[in-house]
């Protein structure tokens, strides 16, 4: 039936909105007892468990940064049958994001380009929903993802970073430092080695036992993103998320007219698969077998989740395809990995 859905409805829909009306019935599944239903049906199989960062994971498969920027959909995601769900990415201060229309599907391509801006209400209306969720989702492995707020200027990020780690890393299963976002100016510039080292000692520190990662993007050359494992392993980081979204607009199927009426930002789907997956074998060829690595972009199917995993991620991730599978998408990938194995 969703495939039906989304030719006739909601595709037509102005993709935020769509977004916003399925949060309303996401939120509604993450409350008893629709959530102990919606789990009952979608519930992961023991054999797809697995350890990673310390943690145990139901699944592999979980849903990552960006799909609930405000920590009001996890318990519902969760009841879906994801792993795992990253919130966020959520600032220190509050803030509105870029103006609308900020979100476009590129149908053709499966993809996204979206340029929200980090729109959340901040780090302390995040903790306190966390708080409240900790107790309805007490199973749910939770990561918190969080970025630069658009106010603070580049030079005091630290500052800014370690704020939100400090409010959220006690309510977090594992903490990420976003720094790849193209939507924030300035904030890709913080990959840079020499700026990101004492940003991410500052915020493992803040973080304390909270397992802390980074998430870069998939434009870096392959030298860069050696170069960040390597320091995120000195670092004492627990491990690394790959990829964000891309600033490419290479090899699309879409009409040039409507890729540029979407204008800049990042795009999400199945386009960037093949450079996520070659992030990934990059990564893991570069750090010890005891790192983390969590594989995210252009993941759709359960023949998706399985090859980063025989290619060295510990976690998988997605969210455009959800836009385009539906709300049984995490059940879909967690049967064919049972099937698989």
């Amino acid at each position: 039936m969703y495939p039906l859905l989304f030719r006739t409805v909601l595709s037509r829909m102005d993709p935020e909105s769509a977004h916003h009306a399925a949060m309303r019935v996401i939120r509604i599944l993450g409350v008893p007892p629709f959530s102990w239903a919606a789990r009952a049906v979608t519930r992961p199989a023991p054999e797809l468990a697995t350890t990673a960062l310390g943690l145990r994971f139901d699944s592999s498969f979980g849903v990552a940064a960006g799909f609930d920027k405000d920590v009001k959909g996890a318990a519902g995601l969760y009841a879906l049958g994801f792993g795992h769900v990253e919130v966020g990415t959520v600032t220190a201060i509050p803030q509105d994001g870029n103006p609308r229309p900020r979100l476009f599907r590129l149908i053709p391509d499966r993809a996204v380009v979206n340029r929200m801006g980090f729109n959340n209400h901040g780090a302390e209306a995040a903790a306190a929903r966390l708080r409240t969720l900790r107790k309805r989702a007490r199973r749910a492995v939770l990561g918190v993802n969080i970025g630069k707020s658009r106010v603070v200027d580049v030079a005091d990020a630290t500052a800014d970073y370690v704020r939100s780690a400090t409010l959220l890393a006690p309510l977090a299963d594992y903490l990420v430092v976003n720094v790849s976002s193209p939507n924030t100016p300035g904030l890709r510039g913080l990959q840079a080695v020499e700026t990101l080292r004492p940003l991410l000692e500052a915020v493992h520190e803040a973080a304390g036992a909270t397992p802390l990662l980074v998430k870069i993007a998939p434009d870096l050359p392959d030298d860069e993103i050696t170069a960040i494992a390597q320091l995120a392993v000195d670092a004492g980081l627990a491990g690394i998320i790959a990829t964000n979204t891309t600033i490419s607009r290479e090899g699309l199927a879409t009409d040039a007219a409507t890729v540029a009426a979407a204008g800049d930002g990042g795009l999400s789907g199945a386009p960037l698969k093949a450079r996520a997956l070659e992030v990934l074998r990059l990564l893991r060829a570069s750090v010890p077998a005891e790192f983390c690595v969590i594989s995210v972009g252009g993941v759709e199917t359960a023949a998706d989740v399985q090859e980063r995993v025989d290619a060295g991620a510990d976690l998988v991730q997605g969210y455009t395809a959800f836009l385009y599978r539906g709300p049984l998408w995490a059940r879909q990938i967690n049967r064919g990995l049972r099937i698989a194995r």
